[in-house]
């Protein structure tokens, strides 16, 4: 792994710690090939957000679901969820994308607030996912309402400004890119599905 992704990884360990360790006891940790949340009742210490393979992008996500989970949610393995695992058809991919659009919203968001990409995850290689084009809309739009409409609140808001703090990568400086880059996706998204409509209506 470059060393310049390791020491990102380690910043965002850093200010995970200092934004939430306090109130929360719950620290990011590198693991191994699957990410998992354990909490202290099975770490035995600390409440542990573990993401995969030291990748950047994985500690992202990870945290974005921990920001989703609620207090007794936070209490379980993996916040009580299991998951239909690669390999989904089309209706359970459709069940999986009802729980992470809002994981991924702030994903992205936290994506923004660090200046690095954010792709859509179907996590489904394997599988028949099916068309995945209102799954990646609904994120966007969400997004949208995060960042513009003040609906990023909570722990998500808390980490959002502080990487934007700790990145020196203030909103101002690029909400107008991010609004415009998210409306063009957006459009392209909609003719795209369109498209596909039409293409399974007349097959």
């Amino acid at each position: 792994m470059f060393d310049s992704e390791y020491q990102s990884c380690e910043q965002l360990i850093a200010v995970f710690e200092e934004v939430f360790y306090t109130d929360y006891q719950t620290r990011l940790v590198r693991g191994g090939d699957e990410p998992i949340y354990l909490p202290a009742s099975l770490t035995g210490t600390t409440n542990q957000i573990v993401f995969a393979r030291g990748f950047f992008s994985s500690g992202l996500h990870e945290i974005a679901h921990w920001c989703v989970a609620g207090a007794e949610r936070r209490l379980l393995e993996d916040f009580g969820y299991w998951y239909v695992p690669d390999g989904r058809n089309e209706a359970q991919q459709r069940a999986f994308e009802k729980v992470e659009v809002y994981p991924q919203a702030y994903e992205q968001c936290f994506a923004l607030a660090v200046g690095r990409p954010f792709n859509i995850s179907a996590d489904n290689l394997n599988g028949k996912p099916g068309a995945t084009h209102a799954f990646e809309m609904e994120v966007h739009r969400l997004t949208l309402a995060l960042l513009f409409d003040a609906k990023l609140t909570g722990r998500a808001k808390q980490f959002f400004d502080a990487l934007c703090v700790a990145w020196q990568n203030p909103f101002a400086a690029w909400q107008s890119t991010a609004y415009k880059r998210l409306k063009n996706r957006l459009a392209e998204l909609e003719t795209s599905l369109e498209e596909w409509k039409h293409s399974e209506h007349f097959e």
